[in-house]
């Protein structure tokens, strides 16, 4: 064959060729994005707005309960809105405030699912690709922490896990580091996010209020407080690679210090250690043992 022939057939066979694999790659299944499925923990206290227990935190009882229930679940949708808008596939909502009875299906962003009803605990797993928290207070003395407690407003003075001092936040963030699940995003006051920004330094968070004392701060108007939760929401999940699951080495010893008004509910037995009157050790294999052991106990 002559050599310009053998040039054609070259190009010839190279054109086939391209087709070939543009008809492979075009029928070849697409790779399937893996789901980003985030755990919302909700509470009241840090909710934008609010500053008295009585006055507006007790479902059904306070005077200004509907616009409280109203206040949070503006922000969760908010929140809501920023995850989607930052590439989450679906959103789990967990009304954490009491007995888990504020928030309504009527009213929740169609696009996110609500875990509703009594329950001390929710059992985490590794389907959740990040945890953030929207209306989370300070722990027990957090300085000027607007209703600062630890599980209950008169009950837990300081609680300690391995010596480190924590509250509610700290005790969720290593919770779902045990399921090798980031937390990625806080909203409340002040005292609130300096707490979790001591566990997470570069942490995402949506400061809606700033304390005078433990009741009373300065708020933002509504709005702005919505605005910045759904951006602040929307960069978290955008930087989600950036963020490792907490994580504590075990065993694990969980120290908890109850107030004079707060009668202490342990009792003595296997895993139990009592140091006086007030305080107890819970003792775990590593921290989920320890977690489940003082939660049910």
């Amino acid at each position: 064959m002559a050599k310009g022939n053998n040039l054609l057939l070259r190009r010839l066979v190279c054109v086939l060729g391209g087709i070939g694999f543009l008809g492979w790659a075009m029928a070849a299944p697409a790779q399937t994005a893996r789901p980003v499925k985030v755990i919302m923990i909700t509470d009241m206290e840090g909710v934008d707005g609010i500053f008295d227990f009585e006055l507006q935190c007790l479902p059904d009882k306070s005077p200004r309960w509907p616009e409280s229930r109203k206040l949070l679940t503006e922000e969760v949708n908010a929140a809501v809105d920023g995850l989607l808008q930052g590439g989450a596939t679906e959103v789990v909502v967990w009304d954490g405030h009491w007995d888990g009875d504020n928030l309504s299906v009527l009213d929740i962003h169609p696009k996110a699912g609500l875990l509703t009803g009594t329950h001390k605990a929710f059992d985490l797993d590794p389907s959740y690709s990040a945890l953030i928290f929207i209306g989370q207070h300070a722990m027990a003395g957090a300085e000027k922490g607007i209703l600062a407690h630890t599980h209950s407003p008169d009950g837990v003075q300081n609680l300690w896990v391995n010596g480190k001092a924590v509250g509610e936040i700290g005790l969720e963030v290593m919770h779902a580091g045990s399921y090798g699940i980031p937390t990625i995003m806080l909203s409340g006051d002040t005292a609130a996010c300096k707490e979790i920004a001591d566990l997470i330094p570069k942490v995402e968070c949506a400061e809606v209020k700033s304390g005078v004392s433990r009741s009373a701060g300065l708020m933002l108007p509504h709005p702005v407080a919505c605005a910045l939760i759904r951006e602040k929401a929307r960069r978290a999940i955008e930087r989600l690679p950036e963020f490792k699951p907490y994580q504590v080495s075990g065993p694990v010893d969980l120290k908890v210090e109850y107030t004079n008004v707060g009668e202490a509910p342990l009792k003595a037995r296997e895993g139990f250690d009592r140091v006086d009157d007030r305080t107890w050790i819970v003792h775990g294999k590593d921290f989920m043992d320890a977690y489940a052991r003082y939660v049910y106990h």
